[in-house]
Parts: structure tokens; sequence; C-alpha cells
């Protein structure tokens, strides 16, 4: 069989699942790797492969082992200068593997914004406590301290007063993803509102979705909704912002893709707040509210497939997370007829996400909603979530 392109997926969670089924309906080859067996996106791909991505030696051997056209990133934790090194020898890397390295580590893609003169919050590094003592007290409290190196909020936390630095240093020090023992703590922002700003790099030049608003819980995502309510100019702002940053992360070597570029927004102010070069969590609404979700856009664009104008197909959506609470190797779903006969909403959907083990705050699904408005499809949204339930046999 002939495929247009044979592509290593590194990373196989609930995103790279999605943007796998994307992929193989246009005809893609698709590898995924992960740490374990069994995760999400290998159960429909069409080979797996476990190892360790912060290996270096076992990912060049993974890469010689399948040769694939392009390399498709879906974490952040990876030996990222075995891509760059690489792509210096002509492999391709999705959207670019200066972008994959760059946002791997928050201390990286945080300088490289301001170097691009993306207005910040303001923020310092720490490697040890004393550090981390220094930073908060050049930030200020309250303030925010993470892992330079993660994703989903993991190791994050928010600090009111000096006596709760040392607990929230080693926090973000033992839940991080990674090997990089540093944190970032920066000012906490009050602001009116989080977006993410979905921006799509390909030859069609760059487009935008429209605007996603999100809630989070400990720096993880809980739901999402779209379209956010921004004021026009803060809208404009923020796709300034991000056309200038993806643009930078791509080049002119890289292959494109979609970046989930996030901010923080008050009023008509707008501050950088974080960059995912992949489709990002909050964008699983766009499963139900676009025609062309940021799974099928990062597809297209990687695969050098045109780009369209990106519109709503719904007035409103919106998504929910279900969420395990504690460990298990054995558990089942209750309630999915339940959620999907939700009065409350035009459309109600679930994306069960298959994996294979829970443990507390673990998402483990997502309800998706659509609606008349942006609060309609928000309370359908949650009301289906919380119809699932995770039953338990050890």
């Amino acid at each position: 069989m002939a495929f247009t392109a044979r592509l290593l997926l590194l990373g196989s969670g609930e995103l790279g699942r999605e943007f796998a089924i994307s992929a193989k309906r246009l005809g893609a080859h698709v590898t995924a790797c992960d740490s374990y067996g069994r995760a999400p996106a290998m159960q429909v791909a069409d080979e797996a492969d476990v190892f360790s991505m912060l290996d270096a030696e076992a990912l060049r051997a993974a890469i010689a082992r399948h040769r694939p056209d392009i390399i498709v990133p879906e974490i952040e934790a990876i030996r990222t200068e075995v891509l760059e090194e690489l792509e210096a020898a002509g492999q391709r890397v999705a959207p670019s593997a200066r972008a994959a390295a760059l946002t791997m580590n928050r201390d990286r893609i945080r300088d490289f914004a301001a170097s691009l003169g993306l207005p910040t919050s303001a923020f310092r590094y720490a490697a040890s406590l004393a550090e981390a003592e220094a930073a908060a007290a050049a930030v200020g409290y309250p303030c925010v301290v993470k892992p330079v190196m993660s994703s989903s909020g993991k190791g994050q936390s928010t600090v009111h007063a000096p006596e709760g630095l040392a607990a929230a240093f080693r926090h973000a020090t033992t839940a991080m993803r990674g090997d990089r023992p540093r944190v970032i703590v920066e000012a906490f922002v009050a602001f009116d509102s989080e977006i993410t700003l979905l921006t799509v790099a390909s030859r069609s030049g760059i487009r935008f979705c429209p605007p996603i608003g999100h809630r989070q819980e400990k720096g993880d995502y809980r739901e999402s909704w779209q379209p956010a309510a921004l004021d026009p100019a803060a809208l404009a702002a923020a796709r300034d912002m991000a056309a200038t940053i993806v643009s930078a992360l791509v080049g002119d070597h890289g292959v494109g893709g979609i970046f989930g570029v996030e901010f923080f927004v008050t009023g008509a102010s707008v501050l950088f707040s974080e960059l995912s070069p992949r489709p990002h969590d909050t964008g699983m609404v766009t499963l139900v509210s676009q025609p062309l979700s940021e799974f099928d856009l990062h597809a297209r664009a990687l695969l050098g497939l045109p780009i369209p104008e990106i519109g709503l197909a719904a007035p409103a959506a919106a998504s929910a997370v279900i969420l395990a609470d504690r460990d298990s190797t054995r558990f089942r779903f209750e309630g999915l007829a339940d959620a999907l006969a939700a009065p409350e909403a035009a459309h109600v959907d679930v994306r069960l996400f298959g994996k294979p083990s829970t443990r507390p705050g673990r998402r483990m699904g997502v309800a998706l909603a659509t609606g008349a408005s942006v609060e309609a499809a928000r309370r359908a949204a949650r009301a289906a979530a919380g119809r699932v339930t995770i039953r338990y046999a050890g």
C-alpha cells in the first residue's frame, strides 16, 4: 500500500490518538511511541513502539528503525537535541525541531518570547530553594511556581506567602515531567480570562481558530469553550503575538502544524503565557465546534495540504473532562447512555481515551457539547461529564 507519509508519533496520549485518526484518514502510516504499552494512540495506529524518549540512544534507534518521513512530537519530555541533529541532516520534524526544543522547557520558550518583544508576567528561574526564595521576593506574592519541564499543570502551585514556598518548590521538582530540577517563579496575574489561540502554520499561511476559553485547576484544564468572548483589540493583539512567535519557531525549514498559544487577557490587555507546538488539550472542544478539528488541521498542515479559513460549525461548543480519583488497572465506565441522552444541548458526545490505568486526577475522557450559547454548551458538557462515572474493581 502506498502512504501519503510515514509518521513517527512521539507520545501516544489522547491528543495523539485523535491526531492518529485524522492522519490515517488522509492515508498516512502512523507509528505510535510512548514509554508504556497500550497507550491511547497505539490502539488506533499502524504500529507501536515502547521506549523512553528521554533516552537519546533509544530515540535514535527508533527513528532509524522506522524511517519516518515526518517525526511528530506529541509530548514535551523528548531528548530534543536528537531531533535538532536529525533535522539538520535532512529529517523532517513537525512543526520544527526548534519548536520542540524551545517548548520542551518553559524557561527557553519564555526567554524566546521575551526576545521577540512579547509581553509576559514578571518571572525568575530557580534551581534551589534559596534561589526560589530570592525569585519570589523579586516577583512578589502571590506567585506561581511550576517546573520548567512539564505539561498539563504537573507540579504547579500558587504560593500566597513565604511559608508556602518550600512545599511548592518540592512539589514542582518531584511532580515534574522530564529530568531538569529547575522551576519558574512568576508573578500571579489577576486576569479576566485565559484563552488558547490555536494557530496553524502551513503552506496556506497563518490561520487562526476562533479563540478558546478555558478553566484550570492547579494548572490543569478542566473545561473549555469556543468562542471565547474577547475585546476586539485583545483578539487582534493575541493574533499578532501568536503569528510572530509561530512564524519564528517554524522558520524557513519547518514542516508546519498547529500551535496552542495561551494568553492571559484583561480587558484589551494581553500577556503571553505558554505555547505548545502541537494540538492542545483545551482544543478538544474543536472535535464538535469546527468543521476541521485541531487534529485535522495539524495533519493537513504537516502533510502539506490546503488549510481553508477556519470557522465554527455551531454557535457555541464546550468540553468538560472526566477524571479518575485513584490508582487502578481494573475499572469500568458507567452512565454513558445517560450522558449521551443529555437534553441540555443541540449535540452531546463523549470520548473515552482508552488509558489502561487510572490515577488521581488523570484525564480518562471528555464530554463535548454544542449549544445556542457558550453558557448552554458549558452546562451541557459539565452535565454529561458528571453522568459518566468510573467504577473500580481493585
